[in-house]
């Protein structure tokens, strides 16, 4: 049968949405939509292939399907409304398959008539075209074994080292500047992030999105990946060859809002079906887009399916939930009577707060061994504990305070940073309040902020002194880690989503020592459990002097308990945020032997002066800092030093 005169009045056997489902899908809590809304392959009773198609929108005066396969004719194939009250239209059309375009044809409750998406399209056409296309993805995964012990790699007292990617600008071909393909980055950042000791990847939003330069934070394909790319197969390939190289895969995903994009979810039906209709709740003043409603049982069906499909049918390890401070508050961005108050009168976001309650329950209860992070800026207590204490329920948060006090305080010129000591130390106080990630994200590297090293004081050897010892103070402070792709290539130019990473840096000496360093930091990382595997809880972590603020030196160590035989574990990091060095500074430490460096940012392959400790030393009996011993230590200029504890029966280990 030709699609040109195919028609939809072929006998089905039933709908493959139950009553169940509705009734799941009216309660808000089904959430696994995308295996029963969208467009879907079947076979009609009578043998006839083709393809099902359902969508949600109560307040159409009709629905049909357009695509290239009846010459975007509305009155070829409409879809009729279910029985029960839904709101959702349905119709099986024969002689369908995979690739063909489509949209719904909606008539809306104004009398418009729109060509809409599938909001549950598994690919889009490339932007700036606006078709969904039928594909059901269709991939052997090999990924088992990842996936069997993805628990030793994901749980909160692994090693993490994420390195954050803008996929379409990593790198480019040299000789045409296009992005490189999943395929592509499938044979190249995988590889890459396992030389470097990276443990997992996290990628700016690759849900499909019709703006590049939103770079993937307007999203509409909330069930897509770009296809900008490639294919959603490509995609999971990509995925699969991270997994195969024991790097997991952290995905954006963007519930707080969405494009007003026509095509899209904005008024899908005529009505605001996705969104708040009052805009004070419904429209976010500082990206111009649309706020989910929260409130809607569907909607929250519909975001929450979106979470679990891309755990589930894409093997993700963890989503990063972006802009959460703007869901939990009312009044965010906004001034006073541009917001209305909660029920009790309050600012907070009661049904926000509610769905990502229900959000981490669902993404726990399905994938214990997976993670949220939540992107949260504000003080909102207990985003990482658990709903049943009252807690948001996230696995980890950001730490936004830090960030801005440590890149504040390196912008400082030494001879000024004694006056900012606060800056350095303020975070201990509130470390393990939540189960924090250190992040230097995207977002510090853009729109005139300048690159990373950049951000640093100082002339050019100093900039990346100084930028080694952000790092090496970052990799050895509680929480786990966070850096943005080229930060590690101490690149000059700010990040810009039009041109790839300056790569032929690694050229030069200069940067090649950076570049080393951050491996080595991931290696030491990684090596040593009492570096993670206490990050959330005072017990592995202890000031040895937090309070020489004239000479701007910080000593402290991190622990962990081994067993009778073996003791605890020690590192000691002794930083000296002047270019004075300093000869002889005595650090208090806790037990008599050998303490061995393991990490000096002022050595001569990081591009250093090249002083140290000489591989280490002997701890003397002599009381220092509260300790019975301590050691005479030797603070290169803009450095840190970081010293491994090492017992008669380790030595030569």
């Amino acid at each position: 049968m030709s699609k040109q005169g195919a028609s939809n009045k072929v006998q089905y056997d039933e709908s493959i949405l139950s009553d169940y489902d509705i009734f799941l899908f009216k309660q808000g809590t089904h959430y696994t939509l995308y295996e029963k809304m969208g467009a879907h392959r079947v076979t009609s009773k009578s043998g006839i292939e083709g393809a099902v198609f359902a969508v949600w929108a109560p307040n159409a005066q009709s629905v049909s399907v357009v695509g290239d396969f009846n010459q975007w004719n509305p009155a070829s194939h409409p879809l009729a409304p279910r029985w029960d009250g839904s709101g959702i239209w349905e119709s099986f059309i024969p002689g369908l398959g995979k690739w063909d375009l489509y949209k719904f044809h909606i008539k809306n409750s104004l009398g418009e008539h729109k060509d809409k998406m599938d909001p549950f399209s598994a690919l889009f056409e490339v932007a700036p075209r606006t078709s969904s296309i039928l594909h059901w993805p269709d991939y052997t995964w090999n990924d088992a074994r990842w996936m069997s012990e993805r628990k030793k790699y994901t749980s909160l007292s692994a090693p993490w080292s994420i390195y954050e990617v803008h996929l379409g600008s990593w790198k480019h071909h040299w000789d045409d500047g296009l992005s490189l393909s999943y395929r592509e980055l499938a044979e190249e950042l995988p590889r890459y992030c396992r030389e470097m000791g990276f443990t997992a990847v996290e990628m700016l939003p690759v849900m499909e999105h019709p703006y590049y330069g939103s770079w993937g934070y307007q999203t509409l394909g909330y069930f897509a990946p770009s296809s900008r790319y490639g294919s959603p197969e490509d995609f999971m390939f990509l995925v699969d060859s991270l997994h195969q190289n024991e790097v997991a895969v952290i995905l954006d995903w963007v519930p707080s809002h969405f494009p007003t994009d026509d095509f899209g979810l904005a008024r899908y039906d005529g009505t605001a079906l996705y969104e708040h209709e009052d805009p004070r709740k419904g429209f976010h003043p500082d990206w111009g887009s649309y706020i989910f409603n929260y409130s809607r049982n569907e909607v929250r069906s519909y975001l929450i399916s979106s979470a679990v499909y891309w755990l589930d049918r894409y093997h993700a390890d963890g989503l990063r939930i972006d802009a959460v401070a703007s869901m939990l508050h009312l009044d965010y961005s906004r001034k006073a009577g541009e917001w209305e108050p909660n029920v009790h009168g309050g600012r907070e976001n009661l049904e926000a707060i509610a769905f990502l309650q229900d959000l981490n329950k669902e993404v726990y209860g399905r994938f214990p061994d997976v993670q949220t992070i939540a992107e949260e800026s504000t003080d909102w207590p207990m985003v990482t504990r658990p709903v049943f204490l009252g807690g948001l329920g996230f696995g980890m948060k950001w730490n936004m305070g830090w960030m801005h006090d440590m890149l504040s305080y390196m912008s400082h010129e030494p001879v000024h940073r004694s006056y900012h000591h606060n800056q350095l130390t303020f975070s201990i106080w509130y470390a393990f309040s939540e189960n924090f990630m250190l992040p230097i994200s995207h977002d510090e590297v853009v729109h005139g902020k300048g690159s990373l090293v950049n951000k640093m004081s100082g002339d050019w050897w100093q900039r990346r002194a100084n930028l080694r010892l952000l790092l090496g103070y970052m990799w050895t402070h509680p929480g786990k880690k966070l850096l943005f792709m080229g930060c590690e290539l101490a690149q000059g130019l700010e990040w810009n989503y039009n041109t790839a990473l300056e790569w032929h840096l690694l050229d030069k000496p200069e940067f090649q020592g950076v570049h080393q360093w951050v491996k080595d930091l991931n290696a030491a990382l990684r090596r040593h459990p009492a570096l993670y595997e206490r990050d959330f809880t005072q017990d592995g972590f202890r000031w040895i002097d937090c309070t020489d603020w004239q000479k701007s030196v910080v000593a402290f160590l991190r622990s962990r308990a081994q067993n009778e035989e073996r003791g605890t574990e020690y590192i000691l990091a002794a930083a000296n945020f002047t270019p004075v060095p300093r000869g002889y500074y005595r650090v208090g430490v806790p037990e008599g032997g050998f303490w061995r460096e393991i990490l000096n940012s002022d050595a001569a392959v990081y591009g250093g002066s090249g002083m140290g400790n000489a591989g280490g030393m002997e701890a003397e009996a002599v009381p220092c800092h509260g300790q019975d011993w301590s050691l005479p230590l030797t603070l290169p200029p803009l450095s840190i030093v970081v010293f491994h504890f090492e017992r008669q029966s380790e030595r030569g280990q």
